[in-house]
C-alpha cells in the first residue's frame, strides 16, 4: 500500500468509520482511483482535503466504495431452492420467521425475499431486516422504483401482483414495502441481532479480505438460531463451514449446527 493511499484509508476511517483495509486492496484501490481521477484529483491527499470541505463529495465517494449491483431473483435457481426446500423445512419448526438481508444494496434482494415469504406466511408472521453501509442506496431502496433490467427474472404472476408500471419504471407495491425495515449498518464493526431463522448475505463477501470474511462468518453464525440458515452468493462457497459451527445443507445454504 503506497503512502498516498494509506493516508486515504486512515482519513476515511476517521471520517466514516469504514476500514478499507478489510477490503481486497487491489480491487478497492482500482475502483477508487478511477473515481478520484474522474472527479479531477491527481492524488488521494488532495481528494481527502476536498472531501473534508464538501459533504456531497464524501457521499459520492461512499457510494462508489460500496458495491451496488443487484437484481430481483438473482441466480434464480437458488431462490427456487429457498422457496421449495429451505423455507418449508424452517417452517416445520416455527410458524413465524425472523429474517435478515445483509448488504441489501438497492433493495431487490429483500423485496424478492418478501415476495417469496408471502407465499408461505401471513404478513404478521415474518419480519425482514435489510441493511447496507450506504445510506444513499438505502433511501433509493425505500422508494422501491426499478427499471426493467432489474426485473427480468421476476415471475409473471409476481410482477403483476407486486409491481405497478409507470412508463418504463416499476414501483414495488406499498403493502410489500411495509414488510421490509431498512437500516444502515457496518457489517464489520456493528453488533448483530440474534435468533435469526434466515440470513441472506450474497455477492458481498468476495470483496473482503480472508481475515474480514472469517470475522463475518463468525458473527453471522452467532446471529443465527440453532438450525437457522445462512444463504450466500454463487461465488462464495464456505469451504470450512464447521469452523463457524455451520454445515452445508444445500449448495450455498449453510445451517447452524444444533
Amino acid at each position: 500500500m503506497n503512502e498516498d493511499y494509506e493516508h486515504f484509508t486512515l482519513a476515511m476511517k476517521q471520517m466514516t468509520g469504514i476500514d478499507l483495509t478489510s477490503y481486497k486492496e487491489a480491487q478497492m484501490k482500482r475502483r477508487l482511483t478511477s473515481f478520484r481521477d474522474k472527479k479531477g484529483f491527481v492524488d488521494f491527499s488532495s481528494y481527502v482535503k476536498a472531501m473534508k470541505k464538501d459533504q456531497r463529495l464524501l457521499e459520492e465517494c461512499l457510494e462508489r466504495m460500496t458495491i451496488n449491483v443487484s437484481e430481483f431473483y438473482r441466480n434464480y435457481t437458488r431462490w427456487q431452492v429457498l422457496n421449495t426446500q429451505i423455507l418449508p423445512s424452517l417452517l416445520t419448526e416455527s410458524k413465524s420467521l425472523k429474517t435478515w438481508s445483509a448488504a441489501c444494496s438497492s433493495g431487490e434482494e429483500p423485496y424478492t425475499l418478501a415476495m417469496i415469504l408471502s407465499q408461505h406466511l401471513k404478513p404478521q408472521d415474518y419480519s425482514i431486516l435489510a441493511t447496507d453501509l450506504d445510506q444513499v442506496i438505502l433511501e433509493r431502496a425505500k422508494l422501491g422504483l426499478y427499471g426493467e433490467r432489474s426485473l427480468k427474472e421476476v415471475p409473471e404472476d409476481m410482477l403483476s401482483k407486486y409491481f405497478t408500471k409507470k412508463e418504463s419504471i416499476y414501483e414495488v407495491d406499498q403493502a410489500l414495502k411495509k414488510h421490509v425495515q431498512f437500516k444502515q449498518q457496518n457489517l464489520l464493526t456493528d453488533r448483530f441481532d440474534s435468533h435469526y431463522d434466515l440470513i441472506i448475505c450474497r455477492n458481498v463477501m468476495i470483496y473482503f479480505t480472508e481475515e474480514a470474511k472469517h470475522i463475518l462468518y463468525q458473527k453471522f453464525s452467532r446471529a443465527l438460531r440453532p438450525g437457522g440458515i445462512l444463504f450466500v452468493g454463487s461465488t462464495e462457497q464456505i469451504f470450512n463451514p464447521d469452523t463457524y459451527g455451520l454445515k452445508s445443507t444445500e449448495t450455498f445454504f449453510y445451517e447452524k449446527v444444533r
